[in-house]
């Protein structure tokens, strides 16, 4: 579990394909104390430390997860967003997040209101299903309010100028793509209620 309060930008610092299938991710990270076994949100992605490194870890990107996310996509070099997996008694500053990347948002636009960076961002129907104005939403591993409800399947977003600062999304342009999760608590909300829809459906 994680709040979605990104403590460092890491980089991928090597890339491997092996033939069995999945991916191996190594990513320099100043995180000290790392333990194998231990889970780490890679830009909202929850993955578990295979291997100590120096200055960073690696883990390995199973298929299931290949075909969720932008991981197949990863080159040398490319910044992710990281946090390490909550301790009983942290605070939770952000919002209650699984690191389960329910899909891929795009940026439709992007803009400045004051000192405001406002992000307008196309989603997935699962997680629009479960957004609702002032909501919380996981994008790219950040926990971010959604200041609005553009239309069905887009909202908008907006950044301080911290978080743009401290994370990737300060970068971001038109077409980009990103993982994105919908709260946790709506999910369940949603999953609850969907039954009962049907059976009222069929008086």
């Amino acid at each position: 579990m994680f709040t979605g309060l990104v403590t460092a930008v890491g980089r991928i610092a090597r890339v491997v394909r092996p033939t069995g299938g999945g991916l191996d991710l190594e990513i320099e990270a100043p995180f000290r104390g790392l333990t194998v076994g231990e889970s780490v949100s890679v830009d909202g992605a929850c993955l578990t430390v295979v291997v100590k490194k120096r200055r960073g870890f690696g883990v390995r990107v199973v298929a299931t997860t290949l075909e969720r996310t932008l991981f197949g996509e990863r080159v040398a070099g490319d910044r992710v967003n990281l946090e390490r997996a909550l301790v009983v008694g942290d605070r939770l500053g952000g919002h209650l997040v699984q690191g389960h990347v329910d899909g891929i948002a795009t940026v439709v636009k992007t803009s400045y209101r004051g000192d405001a960076w406002l992000i307008d961002l196309a989603i997935p129907e699962a997680v629009a299903a479960v957004s609702v104005p002032l909501g919380s939403i996981t994008v790219a591993g950040v926990s971010l309010t959604i200041n609005r409800i553009l239309r069905r399947g887009q909202v908008q977003l907006s950044l301080i100028p911290h978080t743009c600062a401290l994370t990737t999304l300060g970068q971001l342009s038109h077409g980009d793509r990103l993982h994105v999760e919908g709260d946790v608590i709506g999910k369940y909300v949603g999953a609850l209620v969907e039954p009962r829809r049907g059976r009222q459906a069929k008086r």
